[in-house]
């Protein structure tokens, strides 16, 4: 009889899922390997001679078919990295995105001068991974993270307890429920829904049939919920107090220019590892 090996699976699970349009097949095999052992990835490389018994290869096998209909691989393991801390993660929430980072970068830099008593709202918060970021880099900090799902509530929930981050979590559809915060914050941070008509019909399958459309699709042009997000932040913000919006790549142009409209000032874009304007922050007038 043949024998599974950790290393034979590994590679007829690589060659399988490139078959399927994995950007990344060894790696997501890996990764399911290391899921089904609870060894890490160096182990995989020293014991690649260990056959596995039917109890793994059952559960790699379990594995190996939700990858292979394109399920994230974050959400076979249950958890993603973002900024070095493991946060829980479900089809209830988008999957973090390293780009993601560059907001909460912006923010604390933009910021630097309140870092003992800020006040921060986080909209669109989703698994929580802005906000918890920004409570523990900036412990002092005051934090709200709202979002119009109650099932990305509740995982936010859960990585606020894993992750030690005292965070006030709110229900609201933009600013509609926050109203006892207007004009009371320093920053504003949102990784909102930007993604237009045309985008959602060229996502990824990984994307479009397993992360939630709440959370990814704004209108024809992806702004609806930009628009809103800028038109009430003059209102929600303190004189000096920052918004700082991850945007679409491409549309950190059309957003400039709703975000000066709106009176704010001191625009900055920045952008991510990619090369793609990612970032637009601006501030509102100490005079206003």
């Amino acid at each position: 009889m043949d024998t599974w090996t950790v290393g034979r699976v590994i590679d007829w699970a690589a060659g399988d899922l490139r078959s399927f349009s994995s950007t990344s097949p060894r790696l997501d095999a890996e990764l399911m390997m290391t899921m089904v052992l609870g060894w890490d990835r160096v182990k995989l490389i020293t014991q690649a001679d260990r056959p596995l018994d039917q109890g793994e290869l059952a559960a790699f096998r379990e594995l190996h078919k939700r990858r292979r209909r394109g399920e994230p691989i974050a959400y076979l393991s249950g958890q993603r990295e973002f900024f070095s801390r493991t946060f829980i993660v479900d089809q209830r929430v988008l999957v973090p995105r390293p780009e993601t980072e560059l907001l909460v970068d912006v923010g604390l830099r933009r910021t630097h001068s309140l870092s003992l008593c800020a006040r921060v709202l986080d909209l669109c918060t989703g698994s929580g991974c802005v906000a918890i970021t920004l409570k523990r880099e900036r412990p002092t900090t005051s934090v709200i993270a709202s979002d119009t799902s109650e099932d990305a509530l509740a995982v936010a929930q859960l990585n606020c307890q894993s992750l030690g981050a005292p965070v006030t979590l709110v229900r609201s559809d933009v600013y509609a429920e926050l109203a006892p915060w207007r004009g009371r914050l320093d920053l504003i941070t949102a990784n909102p829904p930007y993604l237009g008509d045309e985008d959602m019909g060229e996502l990824p399958v990984d994307v479009r049939d397993f992360e939630p459309p709440l959370a990814l699709a704004a209108g024809r042009d992806g702004l609806d919920v930009i628009r809103r997000i800028i038109g009430g932040a003059p209102a929600m913000l303190a004189p000096g107090g920052v918004l700082a919006m991850e945007v679409g790549a491409g549309t950190a142009r059309e957003v400039a220019a709703l975000v000066e409209g709106a009176g704010l000032d001191h625009l900055e874009i920045d952008c991510d590892y990619s090369g793609h304007e990612r970032i637009v922050s601006a501030q509102k007038p100490l005079n206003k």
